[in-house]
């Protein structure tokens, strides 16, 4: 249980999650769980059939906005926490307004070119919050492959580096999770014992 500083903490967290598949479904619903209070949702994209094998949707919400969906499952789960949603295309434009306040945002993207842009905007113009980054979590197997590093002192990436979707054409909603969980327990870290965002 967290005491009552921690829950305070947790309650006056405002997180930005950049797109809704895989990763930033597992990872909205892991910090709504834990009582993180505010999150900040955008993603451009549909459920579609092939993505309930891995991620948080379910199947009568085939067809609909995934943003839409996702504020919907989380106020199901915790009513008490405030969700933003933004159903649009995150661009190096875009990403500083939609996630103005965040103190942290998770990078849930699958493209590499998409993932090196939220970086490098969030680094680069968003001077009080840190990023969660994914690289490397293909696959299936090796649970223990996937790690979280401190890279900077506003950057953490999780993953194992290597077994991205090019080389191994698969993914499982078990490894998916695992990334997605330490990306969520790496922001509760930020929230709790790092306030890196004042620097």
């Amino acid at each position: 249980m967290f005491n009552g500083v921690m829950k305070e903490k947790l309650k006056n967290a405002v997180v930005g999650i950049a797109g809704l598949g895989g990763l930033g479904s597992n990872v909205a619903i892991a910090l709504a769980r834990t009582g993180v209070g505010k999150l900040i949702v955008a993603d451009f994209d549909k459920v579609e059939p092939g993505n309930l094998n891995r991620q948080q949707y379910f199947v009568d919400q085939i067809g609909k906005a995934k943003v839409e969906c996702m504020i919907e499952n989380l106020r199901r789960i915790n009513p008490d926490v405030k969700v933003e949603g933004h159903q649009v295309k995150l661009t190096s434009g875009n990403i500083p307004e939609i996630f103005s306040g965040a103190q942290v945002i998770a990078e849930c993207f699958d493209k590499a070119d998409a993932k090196q842009m939220i970086v490098e905007t969030v680094l680069g113009k968003m001077k009080k919050c840190a990023i969660v980054s994914v690289s490397g979590l293909a696959g299936y197997g090796k649970s223990n492959a996937i790690q979280t590093r401190r890279i900077s002192e506003r950057l953490i990436l999780v993953g194992d580096n290597e077994s991205g979707i090019d080389l191994v054409k698969v993914l499982t909603a078990a490894r998916v999770a695992i990334a997605a969980n330490h990306q969520a327990n790496a922001i509760v870290e930020v929230i709790l014992d790092g306030e890196i965002w004042e620097s």
